[in-house]
């Protein structure tokens, strides 16, 4: 059992290190992570009294 448990570990971490190297990767390999960027207006009434 503590066999499996060291080895669920491993693959977690390394998971986690394959995670962050593609997020500074990404972008050389054509990912694109910046979300869209669309002007949004919206009027709005105040109601003044």
């Amino acid at each position: 059992m503590g066999r499996l448990i060291k080895y669920l570990f491993i693959l977690i971490v390394l998971g986690g290190i394959a995670l962050v190297a593609y997020a500074y990767i990404g972008p050389f390999l054509g990912a694109d992570f910046s979300p869209p960027q669309d002007e949004i207006r919206e009027r709005v009434i105040l109601n003044a009294d």
